[in-house]
C-alpha cells in the first residue's frame, strides 16, 4: 500500500507567514529607530562637531573628548571625571544593595508567605503607590523630615539622643541615598516578584523532604531560579541611578558631583558638543556593564 503523498502547503507558506511577521514588526521597529537609533546617531554626531558661545560647528573634531579627559594623563591626582564617575560608582552600587535587599525580601514575602492572590494583589499594588506621584514631590516631602528643623531631628532632640540637629540628614550623601532607594526599589520588586511567581513549588518541597534548611533553600533553589529577575531588575535600577541628575541635584544641595549632573549643566550652559561626548562616554560605560550583567544569565532564555 502506497503512502499517501505529502503535503506541501505548510512549506510554500512559510515564505508568507515569514514576511508577515516582518511586516508586523515593522511598526515597533520603525519606533525603535526614529525615536530611538537617530536621536542616538544625531547626539554621536553632535559630539564630534565644534562650538563656540553663539552657535554649533558642524566638523570633526576631537576636542570634547580630549576636555572631558583632560588631566586624567598626569598620575599625580585623579582628574575631575574620574573623580566624578567614582561618586556616581558609589551611589550606584549603594543604592543597587540596597535595592536588592529590600526588593528580594519584600518579593520573597510576597510570592512565599502571602498565599491569597487578592492579598497579593494589594500589597502589590502598594509598592506601586510612589510611582502616583512625580519624582520631584517624592523628593521635596523628605525635606520636612530630614531638614535641620525637620521631623526626625524635633523627635531626637526631644528624646535627648542628639544635643544639636544632625546636619548629615538632609542635602548629604545619605539622603541621595535614600531618596534613590525610596524611588527605584520598585525596580527590583517587579522582576523578582516575577521570577519567583514561576517557581514551580515542588521543587522547594523536595528541598524541605531531602533535608535542607530554609537558608539552603533560600541560596541553593531560590536565588538560583531568580537570578533572570535580580539581573533585569539591576540593569533597571543601575542605569536610572547612573544617568540621574534631578534627584542628586535636589537631595544633595546641588552640592554633589554625578556624570548625568555635569551633563545637564553643560547643557545648561549651551555646551551642547561637550554634553554629548559626556553622554556618549556615559552610554558606552553603561552598555558595558549591561553587556556584563547579561553574561550572567541569558535573560532571552529564560524568559
Amino acid at each position: 500500500m502506497s503512502a499517501a503523498p505529502t503535503s506541501s502547503r505548510p512549506a510554500a507558506g512559510a515564505p508568507g507567514r515569514q514576511l508577515a511577521a516582518w511586516w508586523q514588526a515593522l511598526p515597533l521597529a520603525l519606533v525603535f529607530a526614529i525615536f530611538f537609533l537617530v536621536p542616538l546617531g544625531l547626539v554621536l554626531m553632535v559630539s564630534f562637531w565644534n562650538y563656540n558661545q553663539y552657535e554649533l560647528l558642524p566638523g570633526f573634531t576631537l576636542d570634547n573628548y580630549l576636555a572631558v579627559f583632560e588631566g586624567c594623563a598626569s598620575g599625580d591626582e585623579l582628574c575631575v571625571t574620574f573623580k566624578t564617575y567614582l561618586s556616581t560608582f558609589k551611589f550606584c552600587l549603594l543604592v543597587w544593595l540596597l535595592t536588592l535587599i529590600i526588593g528580594f525580601t519584600v518579593s520573597y514575602f510576597l510570592a512565599f508567605h502571602v498565599t491569597s492572590a487578592s492579598v497579593q494583589m494589594v500589597l502589590f499594588v502598594l509598592c506601586t503607590i510612589p510611582f502616583w506621584t512625580s519624582n520631584v514631590i517624592r523628593m521635596i516631602a523628605w525635606v520636612p523630615l530630614l531638614g535641620r528643623n525637620g521631623w526626625v531631628n524635633d523627635m531626637l532632640l526631644g528624646a535627648g539622643l542628639v544635643q544639636q540637629p544632625v546636619e548629615w540628614l538632609l542635602f548629604s550623601d545619605f539622603s541621595v541615598v535614600l531618596a534613590f532607594v525610596h524611588l527605584f526599589t520598585t525596580f527590583m520588586i517587579v522582576p523578582i516578584f516575577n521570577s519567583m511567581m514561576r517557581i514551580d513549588r515542588s521543587l522547594i518541597e523536595a528541598a524541605a523532604d531531602s533535608g535542607a534548611t530554609a537558608w539552603q533553600t533560600l541560596w541553593h533553589v531560590i536565588v538560583p531560579l531568580c537570578r533572570t529577575g535580580i539581573i533585569i531588575g539591576s540593569i533597571f535600577v543601575i542605569t536610572i541611578v547612573m544617568g540621574d541628575f534631578v534627584t542628586i541635584g535636589v537631595m544633595g544641595g546641588q552640592q554633589i558631583a554625578s556624570v548625568g549632573k555635569i551633563i545637564q549643566v553643560q547643557t545648561s550652559y549651551l555646551q551642547f558638543p561637550l554634553a554629548a561626548a559626556n553622554a556618549v562616554v556615559l552610554l558606552a560605560l553603561v552598555l558595558m556593564i549591561i553587556w556584563g550583567l547579561t553574561r550572567l544569565v541569558d535573560i532571552r532564555k529564560e524568559l
